[in-house]
C-alpha cells in the first residue's frame, strides 16, 4: 500500500482565475478543456490544472511512484505530493520526469497545535497568478488506464512565507517559464530559488470550506 506524506507545501490550493484568462497568461491555447467553477480548497489527491511543453491537462496531484526506487534501489512506497529543489534532478525516484506549471491565484498553510491551528491564505501581493513549478509523468494502472499525475517542486522560504512554513513551492516568473518547461536542467538551479520577499501576502483565511471546493 501506498501512504501519502502528510505535510506537503503548498498545504492547498485555490484557483478562481477563468481558463481564457490563465491561457492568456501562458501564451497558449486552452487545449479543448472547459472552465472549472472558482476553486476555493483544492487538496492533494484532487485534479490541478497543469501547463507542460504540450499544453495544458489536468492531472492528479500526487505522483504514485510504482516502479521508481531511492537512492538504495527500495521501492519509493509513498505517494510523492512534493519534491525537493536540492535533489529533484539528482535523486533515482525522480528519473525520466517530465517538468510542468501549475497555475494557481495562491495557497494555504497551517500553524499551531493539533486542533487549534490557524489556517494562512497566501497569495501574490498584486494578486497577479502564480505559477508553480512542478514535475510530472504517467502513471499506467494494472487494467491499462492511464493517469496523468504531478507533484510541486519546493524550495527554502521568502522571508513573507517563513513565518508559517519551512519551505514553499518554487514559484515562477513569465520569463522563466519556457526554461522550466524546456531548458536544459543544468540552468534550472537558478530558477528553482525562494520568490522575490515583499512580494507575497500571508493572512489569515476566512470563510473557507474545508470538507468542499
Amino acid at each position: 500500500m501506498f501512504h501519502a506524506k502528510l505535510a506537503p507545501m503548498p498545504g492547498r490550493l485555490f484557483l478562481t482565475t477563468p481558463l481564457p484568462d490563465i491561457a492568456r497568461h501562458f501564451g497558449c491555447a486552452t487545449g479543448g478543456l472547459t472552465s472549472d467553477p472558482p476553486r476555493h480548497n483544492i487538496a492533494p489527491g484532487q485534479e490541478v490544472l497543469v501547463l507542460t511543453g504540450r499544453g495544458p491537462r489536468r492531472m492528479r496531484w500526487g505522483l504514485i511512484p510504482v516502479g521508481r526506487v531511492n537512492a538504495r534501489g527500495r521501492p519509493v512506497m509513498e505517494t510523492i505530493i512534493n519534491a525537493r529543489s536540492e535533489t529533484v534532478f539528482s535523486k533515482s525516484a525522480f528519473q525520466g520526469i517530465a517538468r510542468g506549471i501549475v497555475p494557481a491565484d495562491g495557497w494555504y498553510e497551517w500553524t499551531g497545535e493539533k486542533r487549534k491551528k490557524t489556517a494562512w491564505r497566501i497569495h501574490h501581493a498584486d494578486h497577479r497568478l502564480l505559477a508553480f513549478a512542478a514535475i510530472w509523468d504517467i502513471w499506467t494502472a494494472p487494467g491499462g488506464q492511464e493517469l496523468a499525475q504531478v507533484a510541486m517542486v519546493t524550495c527554502p522560504p521568502s522571508a513573507d512565507v517563513s513565518g508559517v512554513h519551512h519551505r514553499m513551492g518554487v514559484l515562477l516568473s513569465p520569463p522563466q517559464y519556457d526554461t522550466w518547461l524546456n531548458g536544459e536542467e543544468n540552468d534550472l538551479a537558478a530558477l528553482m530559488q525562494p520568490y522575490p520577499d515583499g512580494q507575497l501576502t500571508v493572512e489569515i483565511a476566512q470563510n473557507v470550506d474545508w470538507n468542499g471546493a
